[in-house]
């Protein structure tokens, strides 16, 4: 059985060499590809976001000098930190610079408040919180605080602060309870040796479902989750030419590897962040940045089409938009592909691991009227009825699937795991669907019912 952080669900040494022999999983930990892409790619723009661009190269430097860092504060591999930041450069920063210093990020949204933060951090047991000072009205640092005074564990606090801000913190602070603060920007140490990690082992942790109840954590594996994001670009074609627009809540499995921000730099992209998600805004910057694909979510996309006639926003280099979800109606669709002039991709994500897309040259119906195919040959898809049996095609059930990147179990939740996950290890989407003859699929909501566990 492969070997996993304590409280995670490995994958069956049969599946583990099937999907080694496929080629899908190779080896490589995330913040080792950004070292090769580094080299690959030094000199050319990595991320832009507002008036800053950063390089390939200086990304690399970044990632290294903090990672060192967070060594030097005391960061163990295998720790735990939840991150909650704006789509900003210092958040791909410190998820690789956790990555690289062996430590495990946990995505967290930024409007998650208490009591989701309090057990995301219980539950993961973790070491560290990075968080804005404030954002938007609401105190991250108090609530720190507060969650630091209730957990022993929560040792170490990382603050980002607004552009032009001074930190309170100074270089180092410590509260009664005894945990630490600083300044995210403080954290600049000379790098050391590399250490050795492992693809196999746990690389962040994503988050799932409703986490107004019980929070579910989600393990992914360097190796499942650089396949996941590399087979996203390849969809698409990404290349070295393409300027990405990334738009979405940068907590989801499709902004970090859908294919995301990891998928985008993997084929030397640029990636611009976008902390505004208004329709007038990211206008304004695929005309500014001659944006070649952009990912956006399908809520409120429509919005889009009331703004472009005041914009006047030039989308000639715009080749291709991903709409992210499964509330996008038909007519919605159509109506964005013809006043707008690209391609549409229709994408519906699962943190655990599914990842359903529409292919660039699917007939427009198939568009229109499904939300594609999964993104793996090796993707396992079973559609069946309460008593687990598959239905015939065009018949709905539960949407249940296994592959090489879709995890066997969330952490530290065996009773969960025992709802979600199948006796053979499919999971559970509670989502009902239809599948059609070429292997589309169309989602119709919710399951009624969980079926029988078999």
């Amino acid at each position: 059985m492969t070997s996993l952080l304590k409280g995670c669900t490995p994958w069956p040494e049969a599946f583990v060499d099937r999907y080694w022999a496929a080629g899908h999983w190779r080896g490589t930990t995330l913040d080792s590809l950004l070292r090769d892409w580094a080299l690959e790619y030094g000199p050319r723009t990595a991320l832009v976001h507002g008036d800053t661009r950063i390089t390939y190269a200086n990304l690399n430097r970044s990632v290294n000098r903090m990672a060192a860092a967070f060594r030097m504060r005391g960061l163990r591999p295998g720790q735990r930190v939840v991150v909650q930041l704006p789509n900003v450069p210092e958040r791909v920063i410190t998820v690789f610079a956790l990555m690289r210093a062996g430590v495990v990020p946990v995505l967290c949204a930024l409007s998650h408040r208490e009591p989701q933060v309090p057990e995301i951090v219980r539950i993961t047991q973790a070491i560290g919180y990075v968080g804005p000072a404030a954002h938007q009205g609401f105190e991250h640092m108090a609530m720190a605080e507060s969650i630091a005074a209730q957990w022993p564990f929560l040792r170490r606090v990382f603050t980002l602060e607004e552009p032009g801000a001074s930190s309170p913190y100074g270089g180092l602070t410590t509260d009664p309870s005894g945990c630490q603060y600083s300044s995210l920007g403080s954290l600049d140490s000379p790098p050391g040796p590399a250490l050795a990690l492992s693809a196999d082992q746990v690389a962040l942790f994503l988050l799932s479902g409703d986490v107004s109840e019980a929070p579910r954590i989600v393990p992914r594996t360097h190796n499942d989750y650089a396949y996941q994001a590399r087979a996203a670009a390849e969809s698409v074609s990404l290349t070295a030419q393409d300027v990405y627009l990334a738009a979405l809540p940068p907590d989801g499995p499709v902004a970090f590897g859908g294919p995301g921000i990891v998928g985008a730099l993997s084929a030397g992209a640029t990636v611009v962040l976008v902390d505004d998600p208004e329709p007038a805004a990211c206008l304004a910057l695929i005309e500014r940045e001659r944006v070649t694909v952009a990912a956006v979510p399908a809520l409120g996309v429509g919005t889009w089409l009331d703004v472009l006639p005041t914009a006047q926003a030039d989308l000639r280099d715009l080749r291709l938009v991903q709409v992210v979800g499964a509330d996008l109606p038909p007519e919605t669709a159509g109506r964005l592909g013809v006043e707008l002039g690209f391609r549409l991709q229709r994408v519906v994500d699962l943190p655990e691991g599914l990842l359903l897309l529409t292919r660039p040259d699917d007939p427009r119906q198939t568009v229109l009227r499904t939300h594609g195919r999964a993104l793996s040959p090796d993707d396992e898809i079973r559609v069946v009825d309460a008593e687990g049996t598959e239905v015939p095609d065009g018949e709905p059930g539960e949407l249940l699937v296994r592959g090489p990147y879709a995890v066997r179990g969330y952490y530290r939740a065996p009773d969960q795991n025992a709802r979600s996950f199948t006796g053979q290890g499919h999971f559970r989407t509670g989502v009902l669907a239809a599948r059609n003859a070429d292997g589309t699929l169309v989602l119709l909501g919710r399951a009624l019912c969980p079926p029988a566990r078999p």
